[in-house]
């Protein structure tokens, strides 16, 4: 590993980013981006109800509807000096994929005018057999379709002086087999929000609709664009397969949340700022453990919208690096004897009444929505413990895994002591003397000025696969390339298929007359 990663605090900056004042990040958030704001501002009251009920409770929108929400679009991406649209789709090729069209076309009299109508927004045909299939489809067999997707919202992508209007969308198969990562993972949320409200209900009459929330935290290398090419190896695999280790690595642990080097803040700064534009909510960025490793992770989101803002970052990523003269190395793991790069997925449900259904709140003893969804979880693991392996392995992630502080390959669920007693309470029936723990306070004898520190309920597990830790699961196995929708699509569907089992078996009981309190025991 001749190549000196360390070598980028010695290189001078090549931007001026530095003397320029940035604007606040709420005035660009979100303007690249046709969200419900705009979508009021050029859409009609039908289009605009349509589209907010399709995004709000599913309901599919009509077609002669979509031709005046294609209008608005239309209008506000030429508004922007757009002048393409694509169906922006994920298929199983790892990156994404795009056909532009241009709003220009001729009418019969040879006139030219800019067009965008419904059916154009709804589908597009992409060539089928041409993409990862598994053998669904014969080379001969072509005919595909992307699908519009109104829940995750259209953005513009600005690449030199071109702009695109990009319009997410599923891809399936003429024969209707999904060949994307999205039409799973919708297919997936739908599933866990039957499943889930069904249960909610047992305790709260009140919950429609149960939300997937994910929050995922992104690590890459960062090299210099020079080095990177003077190494064919990095070129054409994304790490380093031969050469001498760097003669300092990270044995004394200094570069994690060190000061960023000048030149990658400069380059930060810019992609987060490509990044507010498309409505990408970046809230954290610092040096990770190993030299020239980062990570920048955002405020959570909807599972659906996050799996589209990671894939759109990756792509945002790579691209602005080499306007700074740098390559982003997303490979999980690129240099030998250092730590990889994963990508660590932060998985909840949240209720359209406001609760976070992992959240144990200060009584998590008496609070049974949350051990019974906690309780859930954990059996879902274990029961599916293989195919949840199986959705994050690839040979980069399997080179990762088990090495330098990396979670190890097996998978298990870490949920710390103090609910690991809460269960083990439960368990042995336990109930009016249980001990509650509120909020826990750490008292510091440093001095006075020093503020007391709120203790969480568990220490945190940085190598689990799977652990609990607070409020959600994190499910850090996941690769730095992966995309996140194949583990999210695993995980919403085991843990949908174990509250359906719950259910069959809860309603079984009460039938018998059993109360419902007292099931959880069992």
């Amino acid at each position: 590993m001749s190549l000196r990663i360390s070598a980028l605090s010695n290189i001078p900056a090549t931007t001026d980013e530095l003397g320029k004042i940035t604007p606040k990040i709420t005035t660009v958030f979100g303007s690249h981006v046709f969200n419900l704001k705009t979508a009021r501002e050029y859409l009609s009251d039908d289009a605009y109800k349509s589209i907010v009920a399709s995004i709000k409770s599913g309901q599919k929108i009509d077609r002669n509807v979509a031709s005046n929400i294609a209008n608005g679009m239309r209008a506000w991406a030429e508004s922007k000096g757009v002048t393409h649209f694509t169906h922006w789709f994920q298929p199983l090729t790892g990156t994404t994929a795009e056909k532009h069209d241009s709003f220009f076309t001729l009418k019969s009299d040879g006139t030219p005018i800019e067009e965008f109508d419904g059916a154009a927004l709804i589908q597009q045909e992409p060539d089928a057999s041409s993409f990862p299939n598994g053998g669904l489809r014969a080379t001969f067999e072509a005919r595909g379709y992307t699908g519009w997707d109104p829940s995750s919202p259209p953005f513009i992508i600005e690449i030199g002086h071109g702009r695109t209007l990009c319009i997410p969308t599923i891809f399936i198969s003429y024969t209707g087999e999904s060949l994307d990562y999205k039409a799973p993972l919708l297919k997936s949320i739908d599933l866990l929000n039957k499943a889930a409200v069904d249960v909610c209900n047992f305790f709260d009459r009140n919950v429609t609709r149960v939300n997937v929330t994910l929050g995922w935290e992104q690590e890459y290398f960062v090299v210099d664009d020079g080095l990177f090419r003077a190494r064919p190896d990095l070129v054409m695999c994304g790490r380093t397969l031969y050469g001498h280790n760097s003669a300092k690595n990270q044995q004394l642990e200094d570069h994690y949340f060190g000061s960023i080097p000048e030149r990658v803040y400069a380059f930060m700064r810019d992609f987060e700022n490509e990044c507010y534009k498309l409505g990408i909510p970046l809230r954290t960025r610092h040096n990770e453990v190993a030299p020239a490793q980062f990570e920048c992770a955002p405020i959570f989101e909807e599972a659906n919208l996050a799996v589209d803002h990671n894939t759109l970052l990756m792509d945002v990523m790579s691209r602005i690096s080499i306007r700074h003269g740098l390559r982003v190395l997303l490979h999980e793991k690129p240099f030998a004897g250092i730590n990889g790069s994963g990508k660590h997925n932060n998985w909840s449900l949240s209720t359209d009444t406001g609760v976070n259904l992992l959240a144990p709140g200060k009584t998590p003893k008496t609070n049974l929505m949350f051990l019974t969804f906690f309780v859930n979880a954990i059996k879902a693991v274990h029961d599916y413990a293989d195919v949840l392996r199986a959705s994050i392995a690839s040979a980069p992630n399997d080179h990762r895994l088990g090495a330098n502080e990396a979670p190890p390959a097996i998978i298990s669920v870490f949920i710390g002591e103090y609910l690991t007693k809460v269960l083990n309470d439960i368990k042995q029936r336990v109930s009016g003397d249980m001990d509650e723990q509120d909020e826990s306070m750490l008292k510091l004898d440093i001095h006075k000025n020093i503020p007391d520190l709120l203790l969480d309920n568990t220490d945190r597990n940085r190598t689990s696969p799977f652990a609990f830790t607070g409020n959600k699961f994190e499910f850090r196995a996941v690769g730095s390339t992966a995309n996140c929708a194949s583990p999210m699509t695993v995980l919403n569907t085991i843990m949908a298929q174990t509250l359906k089992n719950f259910k069959s078996d809860v309603d079984g009981l009460i039938e018998k007359g059993e109360k419902k309190r007292s099931l959880l025991c069992r």
